[in-house]
């Protein structure tokens, strides 16, 4: 390890070159990693809503319908002009309205009711609009155009198209403040003006060419692409303030500069590799998901954490190298005050905070499993959004509506009509679009016109659009699509497919709930055994493990006693992401604790420990607390938005209990951590030393 530190230390100019030539290409590398804000095409190729996309991508040319557009004020006539409008927008398909399923010749008082409700109310009309996806910005960008600000839009596409426009630039203004919030936290906790601008070059380093690489996944989901550079900001700051004082350690040691950096690199390795494998193996549990978002963010994220580590212990050595003269000339006083008072007052209510810990433990766990959520997208924008007013607009009018489409074998006119009586049954249901609807089963096809008979059959199916007085989600939803399911298994066993947002929506609660004990499980035996092998102790990974898990479940709990219904992909990956992000401060906490129990009896090392460990505790978690809230009140992606909200408030639960529990753990478990020495050395003058050293120092 020292020959390989020391080559770092020989060729660092070369090095400094090719991380920058590195960091250049990845900014143009970036910018061509697409971006996926369709959380439906995350869904396993073998759940069945995707096997119905699919094969409806292959028979017909027109796909499920993801748009509704609602326009007030308008006679039948008018309301023909706008559908002619609306089909001649480029990326639409099709759109269907009252004419597609009635004779709109006769007056309208003697329609269907139930028909009628569903596209014309009160010189109100609601166009169902199919929009392709390549093409979904553009296009929903001209109907807005076409139907003005007056009128509305909603539907999966509109949401997808939202988010694509929205998010970018509210990405952008969350980076800007986080980086000068980090700037000034850095500034308030270290002792040079240009240690914070070192630091932040080394990050931004990182963060660059993890953002680059990731051309090697092709394309990336928002959640990455929205979460990942901040997170892994957050996460690896802690490993370029270690060496950089580990260095400014070994100078007073040693007076040759790079030598000094030779022995700080050798000193600090085992520490911050063991802190980056456990964040990087939290990281990698999300792999386990079948749901797809999970292995794309939890790669991203664990590549990100690696290249930080690659970073700092190969491009940082190099940089620092060039600029510790600066960082000389640059000194100042720590800003941040000491924290013994701090440390004295939780030793003296260390017994009873464990009490109380140990009583939050269950409620905390039960509470968490006790949300209510959400599965899909459709929830995403509130109403202080367009698209919110929008949808809350269509929803006063018409209901919550969506549509399915229903493929079955073509030829069996009998069976088919059968199956669009059980289906005309539902009371959820109120049109339906087919062949035997339309024309009847006595009716030959060549009757038919050839665009009507393509939008029906193909050479082997027959499709079924399903009008639906149905939330996208819920349980209700669901149920329906349960029993649509079950009526077409009855009619075609094994041959039918079903599709459309709700159905989609189904699939994803079928798979993320199935997601949620294997990827938790995972996460915590893989950090579990990585706590094993690097502290050879059983119970301290116990400890340490649970501490942060009960952190945990109070950040999870806090939707259930507020009354928050939740998206459970943000509940899914925040447990990942919380313990992988602060285990670290667990590992800081305890490691400092038994060396210092070398040297003081159990009470008096455990405020030395507090006091020596709570401004880089604080630092770490103050940025990882700050980007999450940024992330939670910026975005108008609820989904984003609530992720980030437990990011950071994940992060202060995981603060309070290290910092005030985590202590009295060591305490009461001394004797399976450590030996108790024979006497104390509490006057020894190297302890004395060691504590009156600025604490980002003795991290």
């Amino acid at each position: 390890m020292r020959k390989f530190y020391s080559n770092v230390v020989k060729y660092r100019k070369g090095i400094l070159i090719v991380f920058l030539i590195a960091a250049v290409v990845c900014v143009f590398l970036k910018n061509m990693v697409s971006v996926n804000y369709d959380m439906n095409d995350y869904l396993p190729e073998s759940a069945k809503s995707t096997l119905a996309l699919d094969l409806m991508e292959q028979e017909f040319e027109g796909g499920i319908p993801n748009t509704r557009v609602m326009v007030n004020d308008v006679s039948i006539p008018e309301a023909l002009e706008y559908k002619k409008q609306l089909e001649s927008v480029k990326g639409v398909t099709e759109v269907t309205w009252l004419d597609d399923v009635a004779d709109i010749t006769i007056p309208v008082s003697v329609l269907d009711a139930n028909t009628l409700k569903t596209y014309y109310i009160d010189d109100t009309a609601l166009f169902t609009v199919t929009i392709e996806e390549e093409k979904r910005i553009s296009a929903v960008s001209d109907i807005r155009e076409i139907i003005g600000d007056e009128n509305a839009m909603s539907g999966s596409a509109v949401s997808t198209a939202t988010a694509t426009t929205n998010t970018v630039s509210e990405i952008r203004k969350i980076t800007v403040i986080a980086v000068l919030f980090v700037l000034i936290v850095l500034i308030l906790t270290t002792t040079s003006w240009a240690e914070p601008l070192i630091i932040l070059i080394g990050l931004g380093i990182a963060i660059l060419i993890n953002g680059g690489t990731n051309m090697m996944f092709g394309e990336i989901s928002f959640v990455t692409n929205a979460a990942g550079s901040i997170l892994q900001l957050a996460v690896s700051l802690d490993y370029s303030v270690f060496l950089i004082h580990r260095f400014e350690e070994c100078r007073k040691e040693q007076l040759n500069e790079q030598i000094a950096m030779v022995d700080a690199l050798c000193k600090s390795t085992t520490s911050i590799l063991s802190s980056g494998l456990t964040t990087v193996i939290g990281f990698l549990a999300l792999v386990l998901m079948q749901f797809k978002i999970g292995p794309d963010l939890g790669l991203a994220l664990a590549k990100g954490i690696a290249v930080s580590l690659i970073t700092v212990f190969i491009f940082m050595p190099s940089l620092i190298l060039m600029a510790f003269k600066i960082l000389d000339r640059t000194k100042h006083q720590m800003f941040m005050p000491g924290f013994q008072r701090f440390g004295k007052a939780v030793n003296r209510i260390a017994v009873p905070l464990v009490c109380i810990f140990a009583i939050i433990i269950a409620p905390a766990y039960l509470a968490s499993n006790a949300n209510e959520y959400y599965y899909g997208s459709s929830n995403i924008f509130n109403e202080e959004t367009q698209l919110g007013k929008d949808i809350a607009s269509i929803e006063k009018v018409f209901g919550q509506r969506d549509t399915y489409v229903l493929l079955v074998p073509r030829g069996d006119t009998a069976t088919e009509t059968k199956l669009s009586d059980e289906l005309h049954e539902l009371p959820e249901i109120t049109s339906i679009i087919s062949y035997v609807d339309m024309a009847g089963a006595e009716i030959p096809l060549e009757y038919l016109d050839e665009d009507t008979l393509a939008m029906l059959m193909s050479d082997d199916y027959s499709r079924m659009v399903l009008s639906v007085d149905a939330h996208y989600e819920g349980e209700e939803t669901f149920e329906l699509v349960e029993t649509i399911r079950e009526i077409a298994e009855s009619c075609y066993p094994g041959t039918w497919y079903l599709a459309g947002e709700g159905v989609s929506t189904y699939d994803l609660m079928d798979t993320v709930t199935v997601d949620m004990v294997k990827v938790n499980l995972a996460a915590i035996a893989a950090v579990f055994i990585v706590l094993l092998l690097t502290m050879k102790s059983i119970s301290l990974p116990v400890i340490l493990v649970l501490s942060i898990e009960t952190a945990i479940w109070l950040n999870l709990s806090c939707p259930y006693f507020m009354n928050q219904t939740i998206f459970y992909i943000a509940y899914l990956i925040i447990s990942s992401i919380q313990l992988g992000a602060t285990v670290d401060y667990a590992i800081l906490m305890t490691d400092r604790y038994k060396e210092n129990r070398q040297t003081f009896q159990k009470k008096e090392a455990v405020w030395h420990t507090i006091s020596d460990v709570t401004v880089s505790i604080l630092t770490s978690g103050i940025v990882l607390t700050a980007v999450g809230l940024l992330l939670g009140y910026i975005s108008t992606n609820q989904l984003l938005a609530q992720l980030g909200i437990f990011v950071g408030r994940g992060a202060i639960f995981s603060l309070m209990i290290v910092l005030l529990i985590l202590p009295g753990l060591l305490f009461l478990f001394d004797k399976l951590i450590t030996r108790t020495p024979k006497k104390s050395r509490e006057h020894k003058p190297a302890a004395l030393k060691r504590r009156h050293r600025p604490a980002l120092l003795r991290r």
